[in-house]
């Protein structure tokens, strides 16, 4: 069976197709969303998700989240002693959404449909590969993130010809993207986005006034403390989705501070980030060769499109109130579960045709004939342009630039600029030339960029007829075969906690938590019941545990409650 996979930045989910549509898969805790949140016990214990999103606090330093952003970077994390890279800690979220599909579903899963960004790169899309891989899946199709929604919005199904746009504002990403149905036919136009752009960004600025109306602004806050004041800025964020004033409370050197902000003013704080979404939008209309007025639909996905100042932002530019009516959390988990149905030929799926493009230009460097005949180097050579409609398959003549030449190095990059250099680097080939006059030796060069948006490259010498692949040794980002061997190696050793014990090990944590976070007695009332629940949890007795979990849960919710 193949499952749907949205690997969030901030959120995880996997979903499954069925008679009558696509479902969300729940968690241990009976939750459709998992925290993207992974921490490494002092016993070497692998915690993922809900656990260890509330070690952020307790144990920040040994907490890493919002690692999507650098999936495909030589970025190390260290934990517990060990040193992990993006990709790994994905695959311990991949698995648990895995090990939660198969105790929910009752079977084996050994396949998944991964979502990406639209606009992420060739590294960042072998990257989440290798992650599934690592998890233990067979990951054959990857699909874009908005092209998922537009699926799970069903716009196939609708009769008439239309334009959509999809606004997908996550965690940590942010894409754009326009759709064009006729005839069966889902077609993708143009996609634009940023990589560093998303929800976590609104956090931030929040984060930020509330330093500089305590006079704290250039304080160096330790990592426990930065965490803190994330949570309280993220809670407070959310909260302005059911009132116009939030406060903010934060605990500094014993004392307790607040901030009470309107959204207004909250607003004004973001425009910069506001004004950061306009330029892929008039990207996409400008590549696709359209108006605001052509589009028919707007479509929002992603969790921080849940904020009222997106909605706004977005009404304002359009000039029109969007489609929301699935949860813009849930929507791209779902279109990925009938991207799986899809792949498996499910009888139930309507004939579709799915097209997409290549998000960014990819090419090579060249030298080319500038003044008084000499030759300026560094230059991009454009093989396949952006929004290019894939599967595409181009080819590029060059020639040998100086007498007797042996070698010629061809450069693969990825980029908008016209100054190589500028482009980012996704690994090369030195092809070994018959020696002649300058410009004798000709090299056809192939990229091939496919339904998954994976970049393959054959250069092949036209006299003698030898091609030769591209593997990219020089990579500054995708992991080798043998590091991937020895990642699976190093992962099968490591201990990750058993999804069964998820409920009492998250109490433990969040007791934790709040203990750190609370001053007074509610700490002596927190110490004694954890006290008492890890001795209850020694005498393995399940009903006896079950009711004095039941009891730390009424507790902690008071508290919450209490909005302490």
């Amino acid at each position: 069976m193949i499952i749907g996979i949205d690997l969030g930045t901030t959120n995880s989910l996997a979903a499954y197709f069925t008679p009558e549509g696509p479902r969300i898969i729940p968690n241990s805790f009976g939750e459709n969303l998992t925290p993207s949140v992974v921490s490494v016990g002092g016993d070497g214990e692998v915690y993922v998700g809900k656990i260890a999103r509330e070690r952020q606090i307790t144990n920040s330093e040994q907490t890493a989240a919002v690692f999507k952003r650098h999936m495909g970077s030589k970025k190390e994390y260290r934990l517990g002693g060990k040193t992990f890279v993006p990709e790994e800690l994905s695959s311990f979220v991949i698995r648990k959404l895995k090990e939660d599909a198969e105790a929910f579903l009752g079977k084996k899963i050994d396949e998944a449909v991964i979502s990406t960004p639209a606009y992420f790169n060739d590294m960042q899309r072998r990257a989440t590969k290798t992650a599934g891989e690592l998890a233990g899946l067979k990951v054959e199709r990857i699909v874009n993130e908005p092209t998922a929604a537009a699926i799970a919005y069903g716009l196939h199904e609708r009769p008439a010809e239309a334009k959509y746009l999809i606004f997908d504002l996550g965690g940590g990403t942010f894409d754009i993207s326009i759709l064009d149905y006729n005839d069966n036919v889902m077609e993708v136009r143009a996609v634009a986005g940023d990589n560093f752009l998303g929800g976590e960004d609104f956090t931030n600025a929040l984060a930020a006034m509330f330093l500089y109306k305590n006079d704290l602004g250039g304080a160096e806050l330790p990592p426990r403390e930065r965490a803190i004041l994330q949570k309280s800025a993220e809670t407070a964020k959310k909260e302005f989705a059911v009132g116009k004033a939030v406060t903010m409370s934060y605990p500094y050197n014993g004392e307790m501070l607040n901030m009470t902000v309107n959204i207004d003013d909250f607003e004004k704080q973001c425009a910069f980030i506001l004004n950061k979404l306009r330029a892929p939008v008039i990207r996409t209309l400008s590549d696709a060769s359209l108006k605001l007025a052509d589009i028919d639909t707007v479509v929002l996905v992603g969790g921080a499109t849940k904020l009222p100042i997106i909605r706004n932002f977005v009404s304002r530019l359009f000039g029109r109130l969007p489609a929301s009516h699935i949860n813009p959390d849930e929507v791209v988990a779902l279109g990925a579960a009938v991207y799986a149905a899809m792949k498996e030929r499910n009888e139930i799926i309507r004939e579709l045709v799915l097209t997409d493009v290549c998000p960014f230009t990819l090419g090579t460097s060249v030298s080319v004939p500038g003044a008084k005949g000499v030759y300026q180097s560094g230059v991009y050579c454009p093989i396949i342009e952006r929004n290019t409609v894939i599967p595409a398959s181009r080819v590029s003549r060059v020639y040998t630039l100086y007498d007797n030449q042996q070698t010629v190095r061809v450069d693969v990059l990825q980029g908008e600029s016209r100054k190589a250099r500028e482009n980012l680097f996704l690994g090369e080939l030195v092809i070994r030339v018959p020696q002649g006059p300058a410009g004798k030796e000709a090299l056809d060069i192939r990229y091939t960029y496919n339904v998954n948006g994976i970049l393959e490259v054959e250069v092949t010498t036209v006299s003698t007829g030898k091609t030769e692949k591209l593997i990219i040794e020089k990579n500054p980002g995708a992991m080798t075969e043998d590091e991937i061997r020895q990642s699976l190696e190093n992962l099968q050793s490591l201990k990750i906690h058993p999804r069964e014990k998820d409920e009492y090990r998250y109490l433990l944590e969040k007791g934790e938590r709040l203990y750190q976070e609370l001053l007074g007695s509610a700490r002596y009332e927190i110490s004694s019941l954890l006290i008492s629940f890890e001795a209850t949890l020694e005498k393995q007795d399940p009903e006896e545990i079950a009711e004095a979990a039941a009891e730390l849960k009424s507790f902690f919710q008071m508290l919450e409650d209490e909005d302490y």
